[in-house]
């Protein structure tokens, strides 16, 4: 069983097996809930925004989304 200490900042470092055994990379969401005097800590699954971004850079669907959501912006301002 991994054992892991408390930083004067509070914070806790998941021991390297854990981090490998649940595939959690730096940047990884966590929830951690007290339960019964516990504490349970669970990686959250990436949001869809947050796994596709970047994905799409330098495609022209998206250059033709950023153009139009640009001109709705500045036709919105000219009222």
């Amino acid at each position: 069983m991994p054992i892991t200490k408390l930083s004067s900042k509070g914070q806790i470092v998941l021991p390297k097996e854990v981090r490998e055994k649940l595939g959690i990379q730096p940047g990884a969401t966590l929830r951690v809930v007290v339960s019964g005097g516990k504490i349970e800590i669970e990686p959250l699954p990436k949001k869809l925004i947050d796994r596709l971004y970047g994905r799409f850079s330098g495609n022209k669907l998206v250059k033709a989304l950023e153009d139009e959501h640009a001109r709705e912006n500045k036709s919105e301002n000219r009222r």
